[in-house]
């Protein structure tokens, strides 16, 4: 089956995320016990994945994804994206992490499996002011 409308839509609504209407995005796009992995959770069900993305808006200012390429192959999709933001503690210059996402849907065309790659030390630790020097020095450290 084709799901080039389901990627389409689920494109859609990573680049217009907006608070108010998570809830009723997510339980149109994923499955009711869809799973979803990234670098810091992993849970089962559209309750919680609303949760990650609304600690999201919680966590950062002016959170927006940009999608710059897809792949899809049958019922398998795979994203590359950058998610920019602000942070609200620490520094509130724009910030961008880069990274992908693999997606199946299911037989409906719903997402069943959501799972994000993206590296938190080089996209996210680094930047954050203390934490940030220790791990470039880490990362010299490594390199020599």
């Amino acid at each position: 089956m084709n799901r080039a409308p389901e990627l389409a839509r689920l494109v859609r609504f990573y680049e217009g995320i907006e608070r108010g209407s998570l809830r009723a995005h997510i339980e149109r796009i994923y499955a009711p016990d869809a799973q979803f992995k990234d670098p810091f959770n992993e849970v089962r069900g559209a309750g919680p994945i609303v949760a990650i993305f609304a600690h999201m808006f919680e966590q950062v200012e002016q959170p927006r994804f940009v999608v710059t390429s897809t792949v899809l192959q049958g019922d398998d999709a795979f994203l590359t994206w950058e998610f920019l933001f602000r942070m609200k503690r620490f520094s509130t210059a724009p910030q961008c992490i880069r990274g992908a996402t693999r997606i199946r849907f299911d037989a409906s065309g719903a997402v069943m499996t959501h799972r994000d790659y993206w590296d938190a030390a080089e996209e996210l630790y680094e930047k954050l002011p203390i934490l940030g020097s220790v791990m470039r020095w880490l990362k010299r450290a490594a390199n020599k």
